[in-house]
């Protein structure tokens, strides 16, 4: 591939990573100024609003896996991928995405941009940074001509920043207060 084709295949990329920056930032700045109300709503059946937020994020998390295998698959790194597979990668994002959503609303309506500790700032980058990710990607998804790298990238930095988001929720409140509903 010559140079002139590289460039013109990766200028496809400008316009989703500068919407994916844009909702980042615009993330991120939403939750520093906008003052938390602390108001959240619970879910018949959850002890509280955390463990609400614990379980979609784990479950999300859990798709993610899902994502990742079913990713590799598509790549071809465990042979020859089902028909099916595609259908469960499409789906199970689209569920894992779905859940983060309620999840989301509630950190930056109730809580903002926390910088109170290492954890929580890590957090708060991590949850800006994978509402950005998903967007870069998903704005990519329909361009031709990317370089084969693109897809397997935006998608490791998704999944990458979903994980953080989990250890940095979910793992951390399994492991200071317990699995419960």
């Amino acid at each position: 591939m010559s140079e002139q084709t590289r460039r013109v295949s990766t200028a496809g990329l400008y316009v989703p990573l500068l919407l994916g920056a844009v909702v980042t930032v615009t993330l991120g700045v939403y939750g520093s100024v906008h003052t938390p109300t602390g108001i959240a709503v619970n879910v018949a059946g959850f002890s509280s609003p955390q463990t609400v937020k614990v379980w979609l994020a784990t479950g999300a998390a859990l798709l993610a896996l899902v994502q990742l295998v079913s990713a590799l698959s598509m790549w071809g790194k465990f042979g020859s991928p089902p028909s099916w597979i595609g259908g469960l990668h499409r789906w199970s994002g689209r569920f894992a995405f779905l859940l983060t959503v309620p999840v989301a609303v509630h950190c930056l309506y109730a809580l903002g941009f926390a910088t109170y500790d290492t954890r929580t700032l890590a957090h708060s980058l991590f949850g800006c940074f994978f509402f950005g990710a998903f967007t870069v990607k998903m704005l990519s998804l329909p361009r031709r001509g990317l370089p084969g790298w693109t897809l397997p990238l935006l998608g490791g930095a998704v999944f990458t920043a979903l994980i953080g988001l989990w250890l940095t929720s979910s793992f951390w409140y399994f492991t200071t207060i317990g699995v419960n509903f």
